[in-house]
């Protein structure tokens, strides 16, 4: 989970149902109408209420926003109501963490997340580690706002139209997490955990390609900014989930903001490109009590 962007909710009791955004948040109205009333109909809890989205998450842009908008007024309506539902049923209740768990650990726990994969009964897929995340090291976020990542029925058709994973291939994954990633991680050893993410997401980047016009990233913009960095700055890169948001691990503030200079310099930033340079997050979710 990162520091920023983040995903920030208000629900109280009202005379009358009313959903309020900041411009900039005004898309995810309509999801967070959707959210409470099908809360209501689960709980029975039919009281009119305020909902304020203070900050959300870009949607579709790779950064798991509807599984946490989901979540927070989830948490927020629960505990408004005394209602004892936990992360995972209120996962379970809204459709979320279906293909991964990713979000719903992260939402609880905070930190590197590996989980155990998707389930055949729905359910959220079990979490097998979690080791807090360095706190020196950076992550530079590189979004792309012209394109959206695939979602819906468009994201179910495209994961029903790829190939089985090959044995091999699953297996080269899970080595690179288990004996490379993690002990990096565990040892705040940015050179190895670097190299890591590089061969992960080169793998996964090819596998899902054909779903992305044959392409590792959705954004070519990103892809060619995050690739300068890998070469030129010794990063760790990729696309978060399916885009079009890449991401470039960095060992500190200094770097980080020496990549992106550097970067621009070289000119291989395109100007559209919104970057952002955020710590990780090595805790859940808090509720603020007025």
């Amino acid at each position: 989970m990162l520091d920023a962007p983040v995903t920030q909710v208000g629900v109280e009791s009202a005379d009358g149902d009313c959903v309020d955004a900041p411009p900039e948040a005004a898309s995810e109205t309509h999801r967070a109408r959707a959210h409470i009333a099908r809360l209501k109909q689960l709980t029975g809890k039919r009281d009119p209420l305020a909902v304020r989205l203070e900050r959300v998450l870009p949607a579709h842009a790779g950064l798991g926003s509807g599984t946490q908008l989901a979540l927070a007024l989830g948490r927020a309506f629960a505990e408004l109501h005394g209602l004892d539902m936990g992360t995972a049923e209120l996962a379970g209740a809204m459709d979320r963490g279906k293909r991964s768990g990713a979000g719903v650990a992260g939402f609880d726990r905070g930190g590197l997340l590996v989980d155990g994969g998707r389930r055949a009964d729905g359910a959220v897929a079990p979490l097998l580690a979690r080791l807090d995340f360095p706190p020196a090291w950076r992550v530079l976020l590189l979004i792309d706002p012209r394109a959206s990542g695939l979602h819906g029925e468009t994201e179910r058709a495209a994961l029903a139209a790829l190939p089985a994973l090959a044995e091999a291939g699953a297996a080269h994954l899970c080595h690179l997490v288990l004996m490379r990633i993690l002990p990096a991680v565990a040892e705040a050893d940015f050179a190895p955990f670097a190299d890591g993410i590089n061969r992960l997401q080169r793998a996964i980047g090819a596998y899902f390609a054909p779903a992305q016009r044959g392409r590792i990233y959705l954004s070519a913009e990103v892809e060619r900014t995050l690739e300068w960095m890998q070469v030129n700055e010794g990063a760790g890169v990729g696309q978060s989930s399916w885009g079009p948001t890449g991401f470039a691990f960095l060992p500190s503030m200094e770097a980080a903001q020496r990549a992106l200079a550097r970067a621009r310099s070289a000119r291989v930033v395109d100007p559209a490109l919104q970057p952002m340079i955020v710590s990780a997050q090595n805790s859940g979710a808090t509720t603020l009590r007025k």
